[in-house]
């Protein structure tokens, strides 16, 4: 069975802030390098602290914040935004 992902809606919701090229961007990282993999950790990082427990990845100045979620082999999108913003 395939990894899939989820977008919260306050993930959908910063996501349709972004302009279209950021936008594309994200969903194209998402589609194209996190689904492909059979353990989507290869490719992001554990956050610590507060967010122990979820996942960020990067893609340019952005980060995604997710939860992997093993049992439903699912990436459930948080948040996410410009590096600057995204940790607050």
């Amino acid at each position: 069975m395939a990894w899939r992902v989820e977008v919260s809606k306050t993930a959908e919701k910063q996501l349709s802030k972004l302009d279209r090229l950021a936008q594309a961007t994200i969903v194209s990282y998402l589609r194209g390098r996190v689904l492909a993999l059979d353990n989507p950790r290869w490719l992001g990082k554990a956050l610590h602290g507060e967010k122990k427990g979820l996942w960020r990845y990067r893609v340019g100045v952005f980060r995604i914040i997710c939860d992997i979620q093993d049992e439903a082999k699912t990436v459930k999108v948080l948040a996410l935004g410009h590096r600057k913003e995204i940790y607050r």
